[in-house]
């Protein structure tokens, strides 16, 4: 079962729940395919922590961010944090490319992504998290 954090400003509600209300006032193709992402990324990390930062931006936690999950009127846009980090030998990376951190995944309308290559790369991103804190110095 995931973890979520209430939102700033909206102590009342899940960040889920708001994510949820996200993806139902979408009501168009953006809606149907954040919400497939989203239930990759649970299924590739359960524990995963869900937010909204930024104006209402999906974010998805573990040990760090995993990604953001950005709507436009063309995209849905998954944005990695250190996605310059990961591998990503199905290349699903196809945007933000010129940066030293983060990949994006831009996912136009009828745009079919794959689905176990998404899974790698969420479980790569919350490994590549745990593996980069940084340890508690010694007094």
């Amino acid at each position: 079962m995931a973890k979520d954090n209430a939102a700033n400003g909206e102590p009342a509600e899940s960040a889920s729940k708001l994510i949820d209300q996200k993806i139902e006032a979408l009501a168009d193709w953006r809606g149907k395919t954040l919400a497939k992402v989203r239930a990759l990324i649970k299924q590739a990390e359960p524990d995963v922590i869900e937010e909204l930062k930024w104006r209402g931006v999906p974010v998805w936690s573990s040990d760090g961010i995993i990604c953001t999950g950005e709507t436009y009127k063309s995209v849905v846009k998954l944005t990695f944090a250190k996605g310059a980090s990961l591998e990503d030998p199905s290349r699903l990376f196809n945007s933000s490319l010129e940066g030293n951190t983060r990949r994006a995944i831009d996912i136009s309308e009828n745009e079919e992504i794959d689905g176990e290559a998404l899974k790698a790369l969420t479980r790569a991103a919350a490994a590549l998290n745990v593996t980069s804190k940084k340890k508690p110095r010694k007094s």
